[in-house]
């Protein structure tokens, strides 16, 4: 289901995938089966999304970015891709992220360009990752911190 009131321009998108009102997906964005694209988001071209992910409002998923299967972004959380922001200075190439089968990231977390969140890891809300996050590793804070380890 594409919501009339969506932007999508990809024709890459699994079957059972939903994609809300507002939403903006550019014409080379990879989305996989039974995803739910929440109100408010924006899927640039250099992004593959896989099945069953879950991104919910005010996410914006920039070029470089790749999320595997049964993720989960909470809303508002923050993806950045370029390490040296400057207005109209752009990369050779944006720095490349990757989350992992089954991670969940927090309402409100920031993502740094170039980081792994690892298998089933979680990072709470609000949190600033800083640095790779490994398999089954719950982060919290500002820069996060590995507070335990979830049962895998």
């Amino acid at each position: 289901m594409i919501h009339s009131l969506s932007d999508v321009q990809s024709k890459t998108i699994g079957s059972g995938t939903n994609v809300w009102q507002f939403c903006v997906v550019l014409p080379r964005a990879i989305i996989g089966e039974d995803c739910n694209i929440c109100s408010h988001c924006l899927i640039e071209n250099d992004v593959v999304i896989g099945n069953r992910v879950t991104i919910k409002s005010g996410v914006q998923v920039w070029d470089g970015i790749t999320i595997e299967d049964d993720v989960f972004i909470g809303p508002n959380a923050t993806f950045t891709n370029d390490k040296k922001p400057r207005s109209k200075q752009y990369p050779e190439a944006f720095s490349k992220t990757l989350l992992k089968s089954g991670a969940s990231i927090g309402g409100n977390a920031t993502i740094l360009p170039g980081i792994t969140i690892g298998e089933n890891a979680m990072v709470g809300a609000g949190a600033v990752v800083t640095k790779d996050v490994p398999d089954n590793a719950l982060v919290v804070g500002n820069p996060a911190k590995i507070v335990k380890y979830l049962k895998g």
